[in-house]
């Protein structure tokens, strides 16, 4: 039972954290490019932010917005 686990954790260890080794190694020398996925997903965000912001105010511009308070059944 000991050589199983042993086995996942080499699995682990050698084969599905090579990406993150890498990452932890490259940050020591090159912080930016180690959070360049962050960096991404932060201007991914951002975009879906403002284009989420610029939807509602064209709904509401259009008067599609129903702002009543008994738009839910909950509410009444």
């Amino acid at each position: 039972m000991k050589a199983f686990f042993e086995g996942i954790q080499w699995l682990f260890e050698n084969i599905l954290f090579i990406l993150h080794n890498f990452l932890r190694e490259l940050e020591l020398n090159h912080w930016f490019l180690a959070n360049i996925i962050n960096w991404g997903f932060m201007i991914i965000c951002a975009v879906a932010i403002v284009y989420w912001c610029l939807q509602l105010k064209s709904h509401e511009d259009n008067g599609q917005e129903n702002q009543d308070t008994t738009a839910h059944s909950f509410l009444k």
